[in-house]
């Protein structure tokens, strides 16, 4: 290759395996990577003259928002770099596909069928129409990932327009009783089609997220003609570089569920043994004016490189002050499908997963249970089973949707434990309490592993 390497930039402040398969296709492919993260970002104006950190010609935008507090920043910042160098996957198009009832519109307005959909803001408004979708429906937050904030719901029963702060809308479920729930998701980069699977859901749920613990198989053989142009269309009326388009088929044919700008991999490559991660790497560096050779990328799309890039910068090793503090009593807002409530809420670090009260997540319309978990205390070698069921937790402003186990805690003191799916994100001063010294309860069980 005779002519210069192009410096790709990959946005991505998360670790993702994407990202890392992505840079390491990148410099397979003879160019530069640099992983664009908190520790090595910089924008600067001086004189008028615009430069950024590190110094690219092209960036990948991999800004994972959707199961994030504040996706505004992160829009935000992907904007930045998108104003001073060509970006893929502009972050208008982003924001389109990750508000999922805005992806909804732009599609059945370009005449890509979607399934009917209900957003109102009113509990009222939404209510008065929601037997238009049958007994049963599917219910979602706006913005969500992983499965999360998605509900198959019973119609039968009233349905909140907000779950937490988070908006929410109804939406038809599309099934055929013939075949074991699945759905096909497309993987599009550019104007090509570079793999499909069949996602079939886990025993005891309905969703097919491969997150989740849904069964994959390649679909490239029995996608047909219809799905093929549905899924290029979605991708490009959102206006997207490249996506994960999930579809699903009815008895009337394909519809598409959503677009997806930072698909996963890992189930993808499982179930054909191709990699997107080549494809966006040679699209990012034709846009900034280089070429790659055609076989090179055929061959590195047979592997899944998600190694640690040599580009990733060191991480930062200092505590620089942005985790915020929860005490191990909390006054938190905890919300289902058919209501929200405040509760006091105890932290446990050592519990894997937060629960909720039997009684408050019947209250509140938490479910419908999602699997069974089996949970353990010293005494009990062999635990209990119980119900688990998505949740939203607030906390001093930010949201968290979890997969909380369902118990009966009326023998305790507080009707929560917030688990290390939550404690995660924070650390926990034992000395404050939002209950003023309310007498402590017993111990709590902890989760194993395994889950049944």
């Amino acid at each position: 290759m005779t002519e210069s390497p192009v410096r790709v930039g990959v946005l991505s402040l998360h670790t993702s395996k994407e990202s890392k398969a992505i840079c390491n296709a990148i410099e397979a492919l003879g160019h530069e990577p640099e992983w664009i993260r908190r520790e090595n970002a910089a924008v600067s104006v001086d004189g008028g003259a615009v430069t950024i950190e590190p110094d690219v010609d092209v960036v990948a935008n991999r800004m994972l928002l959707s199961n994030v507090e504040q996706p505004a920043e992160g829009l935000g910042l992907a904007h930045t770099f998108g104003r001073a160098r060509p970006i893929l996957n502009d972050p208008s198009a982003v924001l389109t596909a990750m508000h999922k009832f805005a992806s909804a519109v732009a599609l059945a307005e370009a005449g890509v069928r979607v399934p009917d959909a209900l957003l109102a803001l009113s509990n009222d408004r939404l209510n008065r129409d929601r037997d238009r979708f049958g007994e049963e429906g599917v219910y979602k937050t706006a913005i969500g990932t992983h499965g999360g904030g998605t509900w198959k719901v019973d119609l039968t029963e009233p349905v909140n327009p907000m779950v937490g702060n988070r908006q929410a809308f109804l939406q038809q479920l599309i099934d055929r009783d013939d075949a074991r729930h699945h759905d096909t998701r497309v993987y599009v980069v550019g104007d090509e089609i570079v793999g499909a699977m069949n996602r079939y859901a886990p025993e005891g749920d309905w969703r097919t997220n491969v997150a989740l613990g849904g069964d994959v198989e390649d679909a490239a053989d029995s996608l047909d003609d219809e799905a093929r142009e549905m899924a290029l269309a979605a991708t490009e009326t959102i206006g997207l570089d490249y996506a994960g388009v999930d579809l699903v088929e009815g008895y009337d044919g394909w519809y598409v569920l959503e677009v997806n700008p930072t698909a996963g991999f890992k189930g993808l490559f499982a179930a054909t043994g191709r990699s997107p991660a080549p494809h966006i790497a040679r699209l990012a560096i034709e846009r900034a004016g280089g070429s790659v050779d055609d076989d090179r990328v055929a061959k590195l799309a047979s592997t899944l490189d998600d190694s640690t890039p040599a580009c990733m910068p060191p991480e930062r090793r200092i505590n620089d002050g942005e985790t915020p503090i929860i005490g191990y009593i909390e006054d938190v807002h905890v919300a289902g499908t058919q209501g929200s409530t405040q509760a006091y809420a105890k932290s446990d670090t050592g519990a894997t997963r937060s629960s909720i009260d039997t009684k408050l997540a019947a209250r509140i319309g938490a479910g419908p249970i999602k699997s069974m978990t089996r949970v353990k205390s010293g005494s009990m070698k062999s635990g209990k089973a119980r119900p688990v069921v998505d949740l939203v937790v607030g906390i001093g402003g930010e949201q968290h949707t979890v997969t909380a186990s369902v118990e009966d805690r009326s023998h305790m003191e507080y009707p929560l434990l917030l688990g290390r799916d939550i404690l995660q994100h924070y650390r926990v001063d034992v000395g404050r309490r939002a209950d003023e010294g309310a007498a402590g309860e017993r111990d709590e069980e902890e989760e194993e592993g395994t889950e049944e």
